[in-house]
């Protein structure tokens, strides 16, 4: 059967005994971001209808409905969308929340789609929180091919051209009950008129457009029967779970995907204060990077991105995030694992142009259109310059951390011979992958802390948990990124930068306080570098709290 595009088209009633947070929390986490992540799923939309009696909804006039654009319609009979359906990939959450849901689920294929040129696409990132007014106009016909024809010839040589003169128009689509429904399924005519959200609907303009002499014949010889609605837009999906406000209600109960692959945390549950998100997004080369969010349950909160240095877990952030979030509580905070913690590989070599394509991809999923700061240590300090200085419209600032603006020469000889101890010791984990081991995990670690926190000292604890990151690293995948430290070079970009930009050295590490303090001289007019007394590599383990002061005034400035 030939390709056809077309929509899933869902329309929900919750009863009365599902709390509204855990629905929220379950179709926006959970349901939606599942669909999205399927390759011919292009977007999701939820709309709450505005034409309630009461300002509530009924089985008969439902109060949600999706609607989700599909590029191949034959998709949805295949297994890797109707096992989303059924266990075991569909959670005991899942079935347990649609036995309290009336839905009707259904199918159309695309006829025709008019808009206007400058139109904008809500599923643009650019256009997220940008509001919509849906009128869904459903029809089922008298007996007769002759209907079918004349019904699509009033839409396109009157009734859409009329409509189009309506203030506030933006787009008509039109369906058909969608072919894989079978032959026996009632054939019903879906139009969806999309408005801005001041418009012209009711007014005079509308009015000529719904009263004419052929509109009365349509209504009158060929629609058997017409159901209209109208919605307003409520939520828009991304591939990745990112509403933490329905988490933050105390209703809300700490969940898992049946793969673990995703877990929340409502406020009550997280041990923090605030919600959090555990998830992943798959690149374009089909590596998965886990992430977590977390932090003020506002979806208009501003998010700010940490970056980690090569061998570690974002857990090297976690006492930074609890002295900042104290500091400054009405900030998102989204950190991830970088490329190499395991063995998949890339179709691409690791980069830092790669690594900073991660981070635009990440705040795509999440649909964030830019990102308050991205804050990075080491191998992330130079990802966090790299999209500072090429994606100053998705991030407002970076503060790259204990890096250098131009790989050193001797970074392939170094890291080889690190490599080679690595590989010299064998170490597997106990599902027999290859691992970094405890080796190279001592001569590291010892190298990225101070004297005086490394040996006994109160930091002890912490620095062994970083050196177990370090020993439980893939070997594979540290061998492959450890190339973005190899050749990169943004002196000459960093001349010219008039953005908003800052460097963060710990006093202990090394040569860099004075590599940094000639890389501060050089972005653009000169920025300013923070140099934090008693710490090494990773400031952000050893001083915390100073480092979150600082990235809290900086923030903030």
């Amino acid at each position: 059967m030939a390709r056809q595009s077309g929509i899933l088209y869902v329309t929900m009633q919750p009863q009365e005994s599902l709390p509204p947070a855990q629905f929220h929390d379950w179709y926006n986490n959970e349901h939606g971001p599942g669909r999205l992540r399927l390759s011919f799923c292009h977007n999701g939309f939820r709309y709450r209808a505005n034409d309630l009696e009461n300002g509530t909804g009924n089985p008969e006039k439902p109060e949600w409905m999706a609607i989700y654009d599909i590029s191949d319609m034959q998709m949805l009979t295949k297994d890797v969308y109707t096992r989303l359906r059924a266990p075991p990939v569909q959670s005991q959450r899942e079935r347990d929340t649609i036995k309290q849901i009336k839905v009707d689920r259904r199918f159309y294929d695309c006829i025709e789609e008019v808009k206007l040129p400058d139109s904008k696409n809500l599923e643009d990132i650019e256009n997220e929180r940008e509001e919509n007014v849906l009128v869904a106009v459903s029809l089922t016909l008298h007996p007769g091919n002759d209907k079918e024809i004349e019904l699509a010839k009033w839409y396109s040589e009157e009734h859409v051209p009329m409509l189009q003169k309506v203030p506030g128009w933006r787009r008509t689509r039109r369906f058909v009950t969608s072919a894989i429904e079978g032959e026996g399924k009632e054939r019903v005519f879906l139009a969806l008129h999309e408005y801005a959200p001041v418009n012209g609907l009711g007014g005079k303009e509308f009015a000529e457009a719904t009263t004419t002499a052929w509109n009365d014949r349509i209504y009158e010889s060929v629609v058997k029967e017409k159901r209209r609605r109208t919605y307003d837009l409520y939520y828009t999906f991304g591939p990745a779970p990112r509403d933490l406000s329905s988490l933050s209600d105390p209703i809300t109960i700490q969940t898992s995907s049946t793969d673990s692959a995703t877990k929340t945390f409502p406020s009550s549950a997280s041990g923090r204060g605030y919600p959090v998100i555990e998830s992943y997004i798959t690149t374009s080369d089909d590596v998965q990077i886990p992430y977590r969010l977390e932090g003020d349950p506002d979806p208009k909160a501003p998010l700010m991105v940490l970056a980690n240095s090569i061998l570690v877990t974002y857990s090297i952030w976690d006492d930074f995030i609890t002295h900042f979030l104290t500091q400054n509580p009405g900030y998102r905070i989204l950190r991830f694992n970088t490329r190499g913690r395991s063995s998949i590989r890339s179709s691409k070599p690791i980069t830092v142009d790669l690594l900073a394509q991660d981070i635009i991809s990440l705040l795509d999923a999440l649909r964030v259109k830019k990102a308050a700061a991205a804050i990075g240590v080491s191998l992330g300090g130079a990802t966090a310059l790299n999209i500072g200085l090429k994606y100053p419209d998705r991030v407002a600032g970076f503060v790259a951390c204990d890096t250098n603006s131009v790989a050193p020469a001797s970074n392939p000889k170094a890291w080889g011979e690190r490599v080679a101890v690595a590989e010299k010791e064998s170490a597997t984990s106990s599902s027999g992958e290859n691992i970094v081991g405890s080796e190279l995990a001592e001569l590291t670690v010892r190298r990225w802390f101070v004297k005086e926190s490394y040996d006994g000292g109160e930091l002890e604890s912490k620095i062994a948990k970083v050196k177990e990151m370090v020993a439980t690293n893939s070997l594979e995948g540290f061998k492959t990124s450890v190339q973005a430290l190899y050749v990169y070079d943004f002196r000459e970009e960093m001349k010219g930068f008039s953005g908003k930009g800052a460097f963060l050295v710990g006093s202990g590490d090394g040569v860099l306080p004075n590599t940094m303090k000639e890389m501060a001289a050089s972005l653009g007019k000169g920025a300013h570098l923070e140099v934090i007394e008693g710490a090494g590599h990773l400031p952000m383990v050893e001083k915390a709290k100073e480092v979150a002061g600082f990235v809290g005034r900086f923030i903030s400035e």
